[in-house]
């Protein structure tokens, strides 16, 4: 049955691909953006693009209402917007540390409390959080960053508590090394650099995490709850 999903950061990368995923299984998808355009291939797959900064209350919820007049209520929910302001910690200021954790943790917290008020109502849903093996491992010049994803694993854990007597499911994926266009900004020797630490000796593709995203909202994964699913190639492994 076609699902009204949505999914936050959807314009590019690994949003982009788990839209794409949804899409294709025939789920009604809409996807969050924040600044330019949408990419043509989400129209092309049906999907609807809202604009939204979800560091806005105001934002959000103009979002969820747009998103709830064209496909319903909001019955999965991908939180994957995020950002990153990478810096050695005695060079970071507030602001980078402030304004990270504004949009990867307190962002998420926006969109989550917002799509449970009506899967509360529904006595059904399914929310993943999208983390990081940085958010479990940590990572030199990425505190902030690490702080915000491993806070997601506290914060999910704490509403699949609270919501599972509903039938809500919240779990998380922490993506190792992805090839975006992120990493594709790296030379040679640091994309070598990192891959030499992967135990499958490889980056992986955006359709990957999607698979993972996919599956725990699925009805095969009815049962799992306040889980970590590491996609990572094994990188983390023992974190």
């Amino acid at each position: 049955m076609s699902r009204s999903v949505l999914v936050t950061g959807g314009n590019r990368g690994i949003g982009l691909a788990i839209a794409r995923a949804f899409a294709e299984a025939g789920d009604k998808v809409a996807v969050t953006y924040r600044t330019g355009e949408p990419p043509e291939e989400l129209a092309k797959l049906g999907c609807h693009a809202v604009r939204c900064d979800i560091t806005e209350t105001e934002q959000v919820e103009r979002c969820f209402k747009e998103v709830e007049e064209k496909q319903g209520a909001v019955e999965v929910l991908v939180a994957n917007a995020g950002v990153t302001r990478d810096q050695l910690l005695l060079r970071m200021s507030e602001e980078d540390f402030g304004s990270v954790l504004e949009t990867n943790l307190t962002g998420t917290f926006r969109v989550v409390k917002r799509a449970t008020r009506a899967m509360l109502r529904a006595r059904k849903g399914r929310v993943v959080l999208i983390s990081s093996v940085v958010g479990l491992s940590g990572s030199a010049g990425q505190a902030n960053y690490a702080a915000s994803k491993a806070g997601l694993v506290g914060f999910a854990r704490s509403v699949a508590r609270e919501l599972g007597s509903r039938n809500i499911t919240c779990n998380v994926v922490a993506p190792g090394f992805v090839d975006t266009d992120m990493t594709k900004v790296l030379t040679d020797e640091q994309r070598e650099r990192i891959v030499k630490q992967v135990p499958l000796e490889r980056y992986a593709q955006p359709a990957e995490i999607a698979s993972s995203v996919r599956f725990l909202a699925s009805d095969e994964a009815a049962y799992i709850t306040g889980a970590v699913l590491p996609v990572d190639g094994g990188l983390g492994m023992g974190h």
